[in-house]
């Protein structure tokens, strides 16, 4: 009688079978992928944010007159207002993507299949970039042509290839995308939906506007680089007042995002599902 061999399960040996192959990044982004586009809520809430922009720009193009005082504000950042609300629509993506899953428990069937767990939080923040990328920059594009419609006989008409729209279209979709990363990695360290959203609305939406009114100098050029403020700057075709440049914005931005990665991983490694 013969035996078959039982291959050793080591911390960086992890079996694995003919049918299965091997656990890559690649294959945990695909699995990843497949997640997030079959699920009911990320259909509701990308709609829900595309909408909501698509709408106030509609809203702001139609009922927009020269003398009405808003002269003075940027074109982009005119026709994109509904921004605000859409990027609170893609940070409960964010949450959903991490904190549901250990809201419905089905985390433990993944970090099952995938054992040293830290490609799946690469995988998701990976999946959501790329997906919500693309669908704001495209609403934007969408919105601000059809805001254009209505504003070409106003002071706001203006085109793609006027200097700094283009630009500005892309920034705002890069700022969405990275307020949707902090949310993301609020709901991997908390690992509740309520309170990752309740994180993300009172600390990255409302305390950096507590802190902007207190009567200090260096308190007031600290909450410029504050996420929403960043991402306010990189929507912006003209340069803001007193707002950092571009650049500096969205290396804040990518930092912010890069700390909000950083800690769930940490807790990946050092504490059970």
């Amino acid at each position: 009688m013969t035996t078959t061999a039982t291959p050793e399960v080591t911390p960086g040996n992890t079996p694995t079978s003919p049918r299965t192959g091997t656990v890559t990044l690649a294959r945990v982004v695909h699995s990843e992928w497949h997640k997030l586009r079959t699920l009911r809520s990320t259909w509701i809430t990308v709609l829900t944010a595309a909408a909501l922009v698509l709408g106030v720009g509609i809203l702001m193009g139609t009922t927009y007159t020269s003398d009405g005082g808003d002269s003075d504000v940027d074109t982009v950042v005119l026709t994109l207002y509904g921004s605000q609300l859409g990027a609170i629509a893609l940070a409960v993506l964010g949450i959903l993507v991490t904190a549901g899953e250990y809201a419905t428990g089905t985390i433990r069937a993944t970090l099952t299949a995938v054992p040293t767990r830290l490609p799946v939080l690469w995988a998701k923040a990976a999946v959501f970039t790329g997906a919500v990328l693309t669908v704001t920059f495209v609403t934007n594009l969408l919105t601000f042509l059809t805001a254009q419609l209505f504003l070409s006989d106003t002071d706001q008409a203006a085109s793609l290839t006027d200097d700094g729209v283009l630009a500005a279209l892309a920034g705002n979709a890069a700022g969405l995308t990275l307020l949707g990363i902090v949310a993301l990695g609020l709901g991997a360290a908390l690992r509740s939906v309520p309170g990752a959203i309740g994180a993300f609305v009172g600390g990255v939406l409302i305390v950096p506007e507590i802190l902007g009114m207190l009567p200090y100098g260096a308190m007031e050029t600290a909450v410029r680089y504050f996420p929403t403020q960043a991402a306010g700057v990189l929507g912006s075709a003209t340069p803001l007042p007193d707002a950092p440049s571009p650049g500096a914005a969205l290396l804040a931005l990518l930092l912010w995002a890069a700390a909000a990665l950083a800690v769930p991983a940490l807790l990946l490694k050092r504490r059970d599902v």
